[in-house]
């Protein structure tokens, strides 16, 4: 009983993240930055 077809998207940002490569730029969610899921890279 759907009343409208809204699509509820996450919230990404482009932050810099450490990965096993290095330093890359991903889209990440606000959720997952602000519970510590993924590590920052200082410019």
């Amino acid at each position: 009983m759907n009343k409208t077809k809204r699509v509820w998207l996450p919230n990404l940002q482009k932050v810099r993240v450490i990965t096993s490569e290095g330093a890359r730029r991903v889209k990440v969610c606000t959720q997952c930055i602000k519970s510590g899921k993924i590590i920052k890279h200082a410019v």
